[in-house]
């Protein structure tokens, strides 16, 4: 999966991102980097952050690597919805994308790619990196045999009583796979 995002409205709806900001514009890009890393490290989705550049950025859109995240500054003139946008249309493969902008959930929901909010995503990061850091020797080496689930008799349900949405159950598969 690739998930494409949009940087500063990650680093501006974030609290813990926000102090970083504070310090410098610089310094809250590194820690969203930083921590984008460890994401990918962990599930190995590929990232890309685009960032705006179009008040006094390059004339040029400027791309470039750092930590395995791939990250785009839009050119002077352009905004990084534009470019998330346009990256969004030119792709065949499976995106998500992250903002908390609606114009552009709504712009690239119509193309049938998921959009997650900043907060969530930043959310389920967060918990990742917990569950990560809290695991046990049987979840890195996986369940003995004799440890498998026993389920009581009877207790499943059988069909959906109510079945969501189809992009409803498009965004969900994708969430998972986070």
């Amino acid at each position: 999966m690739h998930i494409i995002i949009d940087g500063y409205n990650l680093i501006r709806q974030s609290p813990s991102l926000k102090r970083f900001e504070r310090i410098s514009l610089e310094q809250g890009r590194m820690e969203l980097i930083h921590r984008l890393a460890e994401y990918k490290r962990l599930r190995g989705h590929k990232i890309t952050v685009v960032f705006d550049g179009w008040l006094d950025g390059s004339v040029q859109e400027e791309r470039q690597r750092e930590k395995g995240i791939r990250i785009v500054y839009s050119r002077r003139g352009r905004t990084a919805d534009d470019v998330i946008k346009e990256m969004v249309s030119h792709s065949a493969e499976e995106i998500l994308v992250v903002t908390s902008d609606r114009a552009v959930a709504t712009a690239v929901g119509r193309r049938g790619t998921v959009a997650v909010s900043s907060p969530e995503f930043e959310a389920r990061i967060q918990r990742e990196m917990e569950a990560a850091f809290f695991m046990t020797d049987t979840e890195l080496t996986g369940p003995e045999p004799d440890d498998e689930p026993v389920s009581p008799a009877g207790t499943q349900k059988k069909g959906p009583s109510r079945r969501m949405s189809k992009r409803k159950r498009l965004a969900k598969r994708k969430l998972k796979k986070l």
